[in-house]
């Protein structure tokens, strides 16, 4: 039995408000406007009239005007407006009070004057205008009243011959939805009608349309279609296609016996023009089969589609995920053949897709390909070196590019020397030019000479055939680097590394001492002065410079100006890098300096054979080197300058050592061996580590895939070799795995999750002893948040216009204003409403519900509670490099410091319990079984607009506060919005879990 409201049955439309504006026009003054002779006054009658109906009202007057004025008009638009009128309008007789009492299914009555409305379709399908006929073909595929339907299949068959495509495209719909609703009832010969429509039948849209009710009215009719004209699918175009690989996977999925029928149109499809085909087609084809040469074809498919220069980054994404898939199910060996067509994918100018694919290639490289992989490696870090030289300040797009690009190289080519060691010192020596390009474009490069520093220092540890050339090389570079991270780094692995057999010591010693200089490294006021007044005599004399300018009035004139040329500064400054960075107060660097320069005295002191005059005078140049460097750092005012007593007892241990015999023979030992035996230890940690990482990863898979079964019990035992290759039509049979995939897709795998998490985002807006109550399903997808807002009239009185007035806070904007209803006693409805979300910003939805109360007249407000958006939904974890997180927390402006104020007392407790809460990855390791009184720990992540966000906790146990957790938790940010919504998140999960506890 058809509801009683008709709207809900068959409104599949929305209406734009503008004819209520100043309210609905009444019944009698909508008939009177439909009886005009204009057509504008026409047809804002009828939109009027259809707005009233979506609304609740019957409005049975309306329904004859209609037939008598509308129905036979030849204007489009109103012709359009009929169509939608016909949807919403009631078509059959309302129940007595005795067939509703009876409690028996009743058959309801159609309406006599839809009679006139049948015969007014009928004049439409056999108009002679084609635009006519297809428009209300389209319109029948929504009715689902047979007594509407019945009169008009005669027509609707007969349209299938018309000679205009568009007629038969839609007919062919009209036939199908017919078809499905009520079957053999209206259409008996429905199937065998399309089968001979789809054998003469040239429109590539009419014949898809033709398929798709085979497909899913008849399928075994479709499959004969397909295997009698499997050649000629390729030409049937996109949509047939698709519509192919659908058949194929619902036949397969439920026998999958069938497959060998469906896997030569499948490697057909592979080859498509078409990028969806050939992507479904390949994804297809992996499902149902994991014979190498299936995935093969499917692999190869991918990357074309990986390299295409007409799909945009999204695909490209999707592909290297299912590239990526192709690895997780045991075929890493085919995608280890392919591996230098996914690395043409490096090409691209998004540095997220070069970031996948480098991690795509990672995972599948062997000893066999890394020479390749390297060298393409190296190729493209060449190419960022030229791109940055060529680009001009302005050119922001490419060099920002460059440099993320740059850094995801040099950590693929580390960690290709890591696991292969044949190729480090081919790429070491590579590297190294980066040393000295880092900083040339004003130390904006993102950290490039530090992760190629730290390479090197590794490098230089666990390979020591190769120390010599890459000490050499260093030295070589010195003098060209411009970054002081970096040279603190390069001074260690002098100090360390260098040794008297290899000649080293003495190089590595002049070579510092050279780019340093004579002490003192204070700035002197009258040298520059002497130099400006130098380089003031040294100018160039003046020319006159001659030429033609146009004036204000648009004349010509000559005019003679005065020009010289001046050097910069910069140009005639000739000091070494290092020696300005010391002189410009540094004293990190200084101190590691000096460290650097003790070493290599006591290391020759200790060489055998080694000049005693030449050991003197590094000694003593070292001792004025240290002197020189106090001096700095106790009159040079700086951000370090904090650091200058630190600095003056750890340079006066380095004089004892070389000038106090006891103090050698104590610290000499701490000197040359224990740092580098504790950075051995260190590498060996890290590699352990990761090895730790993939066993656990390989356990948790290898978990997951024995508690899964393997086959069901009832499931059928196919024997491969039974079968005729003609029957396997060139691939093997196997099992069909896409199940697991479609339960991904529709997000149905832990559909057991799901009740719980709809709930917890429900928001009640109204009071239980409100007149009207209103509750609320927030459902955030990203940048949108769609609200279900559910109304209940609790009241006997029917309440018209009833309105959900929305208005919202911070960076939201409403895009779908809820309409306005009519709502029957004790009813209830769904208003939905949406919202666009353009930043990570704790926003706010307030809200008044306005409605008219029928039987006093009277205009009521109901104000709503607040919804609070959380600033967890916008928020993924995410991960970055140390150097990166560093140069971030300079740059950004916005800081929010947070005071720890919570219950709990183990400090790694409270930093799970953050980490947990705010939705961040921690960038710290931390060992469990550490015991200490004090934590530090950087947290990272990134909103799904890109922004980041940067949290420092620094916690203290202090035993003079009764065990308690003190300190601060500090975020930054590049927007004010994020750093103050994750600074109100962090404080109230403090004191929630202290009221807990």
């Amino acid at each position: 039995m058809p509801p009683a409201n008709a709207n809900e049955t068959y409104c599949t439309f929305t209406l734009a408000s503008d004819v209520t504006a100043g309210g609905l026009p009444s019944e009698e003054e909508i008939a009177k406007d439909l009886e005009s002779n204009d057509t504008a006054v026409k047809k804002h009658a009828l939109k009027a009239a259809i707005m009233a109906m979506l609304g609740g009202e019957a409005m049975p007057r309306i329904l004859m005007q209609v037939i008598r004025f509308c129905i036979n008009s030849d204007d489009k638009q109103l012709k359009k407006l009929c169509m939608l009128y016909w949807e919403v309008v009631p078509k059959y007789q309302d129940l007595t009070n005795e067939e509703l009492l009876s409690g028996q299914p009743v058959q309801r009555k159609m309406l006599p004057e839809m009679l006139l409305v049948c015969n007014a379709l009928m004049n439409d399908l056999n108009h002679p205008n084609e635009y006519v006929r297809g428009s209300m073909l389209r319109f029948l595929c929504k009715v689902k009243d047979a007594e509407i339907l019945g009169p008009l299949i005669p027509s609707m068959k007969a349209c299938l011959e018309h000679r205009h495509a568009y007629v038969r495209k839609n007919a062919a719909l009209a036939m199908f939805h017919a078809h499905r609703v009520h079957g053999e009832t209206l259409l008996p010969d429905g199937p065998d009608l399309m089968v001979s429509f789809l054998a003469g039948e040239t429109d590539l849209a009419s014949r898809r349309n033709a398929f798709l009710m085979l497909f899913n009215e008849q399928e075994e009719l479709a499959i004969e279609f397909l295997a009698h004209h499997l050649a000629d699918v390729p030409s049937y175009g996109d949509g047939f296609a698709l519509l192919v690989l659908e058949l194929t996977r619902r036949v397969c999925r439920r026998d999958p016996t069938q497959k060998s029928r469906f896997v030569r149109v499948l490697f057909q499809m592979l080859s498509s023009p078409s990028p969806a085909v050939s992507y479904e087609a390949a994804w297809t084809l992996v499902s149902l089969s994991s014979a190498p040469t299936a995935v093969r074809a499917a692999a190869l498919t991918y990357t074309t589609l990986l390299n295409g220069h007409q799909n945009d980054n999204n695909v490209k994404m999707i592909v290297l995920e299912r590239l990526e898939g192709l690895k997780h199910k045991g075929h890493a060996k085919i995608l280890q053949e392919l591996l230098m067509d996914v690395l043409r994918a490096l090409s691209s100018p998004n540095p997220d897709i070069c970031q996948k694919v480098i991690q795509v290639a990672m995972d599948v490289v062997t000893a066999r390909n890394v020479n390749d992989v390297v060298g393409i490696l190296k190729k493209e870090v060449q190419k960022t070196l030229q791109e940055s030289d060529n680009n001009t300040a302005h050119d922001f797009g490419a060099s920002g590019k460059g440099a993320v690009y740059r850094q995801m190289l040099i950590r693929a080519i580390h960690s290709c020397a890591v696991k292969f060691p044949q190729v480090a010192e081919s790429v070491v020596h590579t590297l190294m030019d980066l040393l000295s390009a880092a900083g040339a474009d004003g130390s904006n490069d993102g950290g490039t000479g530090m992760q190629v520093a730290i390479f090197v220092r590794a490098i230089v540890e666990q390979y020591p055939d190769l120390r010599l050339g890459l000490l050499q090389k260093l030295l070589q570079n010195l003098d060209e680097i411009a970054s002081n991270d970096v040279l603190c780094v390069c001074c260690w692995i002098l100090g360390e590394y260098s040794e008297q057999k290899d000649g080293m010591i003495t190089e590595s010693f002049d070579t510092i001492a050279e780019q340093l200089g004579e002490p003192p490294f204070v700035l002197m006021a009258a040298s520059d002065d002497a130099n400006n007044n130098a380089s003031g005599t040294d100018g160039d004399t003046p020319k006159l410079v001659t030429k033609n300018v146009v004036l204000s009035d648009g004349t010509y004139a000559t005019q003679t100006v005065y020009s010289e040329t001046t050097k910069s500064s910069s140009a005639l400054d000739k000091t070494p890098a290092l020696r300005k960075m010391i002189a410009a107060g540094d004293v990190f660097l200084g101190e590691i300096l000096a460290a650097a320069l003790t070493k290599l005295c006591l290391r020759a002191k200790q060489s055998e054979g080694f000049d005693p005059v030449a050991l003197k005078n590094m000694t003593v140049k070292t001792c004025l080197i240290l002197c020189g460097l106090v001096k700095m750092a106790e009159v040079t005012v700086s951000a370090q300058r904090s650091s200058w007593m630190d600095c003056q007892e750890r340079l006066t241990l380095c004089a004892r050592a070389l000038l106090d015999p006891k103090a050698e023979e104590l610290l000499s030992k701490t000197f040359l061996e224990d740092g580098k035996a504790r950075f051995g230890e260190f590498l060996k940690e890290l590699k352990e580590k990761e090895k730790d990482a993939l066993k656990e990863l390989e356990t948790e898979e290898d978990k997951e895939a024995a508690n899964k079964p393997k086959s069901q019990a009832d499931d059928l035992i196919h024997f491969r070799q039974l079968r005729s290759i003609s029957t396997l039509g060139g691939g093997e049979m196997v099992d069909l795995d896409d199940g697991g995939d479609l339960a991904r897709a529709t997000g149905y795998d832990n559909a057991g999750n799901m009740l719980s998490q709809e709930l917890s985002h429900v928001y009640q807006l109204s009071g239980f002893a409100d007149p009207v109550y209103a509750e609320a399903l927030v459902t955030v997808h990203d940048y949108d948040i769609v609200l279900e807002i559910l109304v209940m009239n609790r009241t006997p009185n029917t309440l018209a216009n009833l309105t959900v007035e929305l208005s919202t806070m911070g960076d939201m904007k409403i895009v779908e204003r809820p309409q306005a209803h009519t709502i029957g006693p004790l009813d209830q409805m769904t208003i939905r409403a949406s919202i666009k979300v353009s930043s990570t910003e704790t926003g706010h939805i307030f809200g008044t519900i306005v409605y008219e109360d029928t039987a006093s007249g009277e205009k009521k407000y109901i104000h709503l509670n607040d919804i609070h958006m959380d600033i967890m939904d916008y928020i993924r974890p995410a991960t970055t490099t140390d150097e990166m997180f560093r140069n971030m927390w300079a740059e950004f402006e916005w800081e929010n410091k947070v005071a720890i104020s919570t219950s709990i007392t183990s400090l790694l407790e409270f930093l799970s319990h953050i980490v947990k809460s705010t939705n961040m990855r921690c960038l710290t390791p931390h060992d469990e079984n550490e015991k200490g009184s004090f934590l530090a720990a950087n947290l990272y992540a990134r909103s799904v607009f890109g922004e980041d966000a940067l949290v420092n906790v620094s916690v203290e146990k202090k035993d003079d506060n009764d065990g308690k957790l003190a300190g601060y938790i500090r975020i930054r940010s590049k927007t004010q919005g994020i750093a103050l919504s994750l600074g109100d998140r962090i404080t109230s999960v403090q004191r929630g879990l202290s009221e807990a506890k």
